[in-house]
């Protein structure tokens, strides 16, 4: 018996960039973790859904709570003291920290608030908002996205895609890397979706 529901991932849409994606990383040789908070995985699996993935997809954790975070993705004392809310500087932390651990190329960092309801203070949310890092030992890049609504599917997919296209932006030289070792809040490429 045939399935009546339409199983298809990634949306059709994701598919021209995962597939540039995967062609250029595997032509530099090049590999990539995936260290993601609101898109509950849906950047790993995205990645994933491409046919020799394996070439260059490590490895991808969902560190949604403060315990994985601290587990694993680095988390010290001194950051859950001293978090407020996801940041360009907190996600390239982040990535920085999975993109060391799991010695790779290129990590991409996310985390944001998909809605509807988001923590109050002290902590700074903001429904339709996430923040994205790809971080190598070259530098870095950021990007804020905000769509302006606080529907968390949509919210979960539109951050997703956001991560992949910075991404693929960061490989094809569109995005330039960063030097410093931790972003300025006041050069991150703001983006409306």
């Amino acid at each position: 018996m045939e399935p009546t529901e339409d199983y298809s991932f990634p949306p059709v849409s994701f598919k021209p960039f995962l597939t540039e994606i995967s062609g250029l990383l595997r032509s530099t040789s090049s590999t990539l973790a995936v260290a993601e908070t609101t898109t509950g995985g849906l950047v790993s699996a995205s990645l994933l859904s491409v046919s020799g993935a394996s070439k260059f997809f490590v490895g991808g954790a969902t560190v949604y709570t403060t315990k994985s975070r601290r587990t694993w993705a680095g988390w010290t004392d001194e950051n859950l003291v001293n978090y407020i809310g996801p940041t360009p500087e907190l996600v390239t932390e982040l990535a920085a920290n999975v993109r060391e651990q799991m010695d790779v190329t290129y990590c991409i960092g996310e985390s944001g608030a998909t809605g509807p309801t988001v923590p109050g203070p002290p902590f700074v949310h903001i429904a339709g908002q996430t923040c994205i890092a790809v971080v190598s030992h070259e530098g870095f890049a950021t990007r804020v996205v905000n769509t302006g609504v606080a529907d968390r599917e949509k919210n979960m997919m539109a951050f997703t895609k956001a991560a992949l296209v910075l991404l693929r932006d960061v490989l094809a030289g569109d995005v330039k890397l960063e030097q410093q070792c931790r972003p300025d809040s006041k050069s991150s490429e703001a983006t409306k979706l």
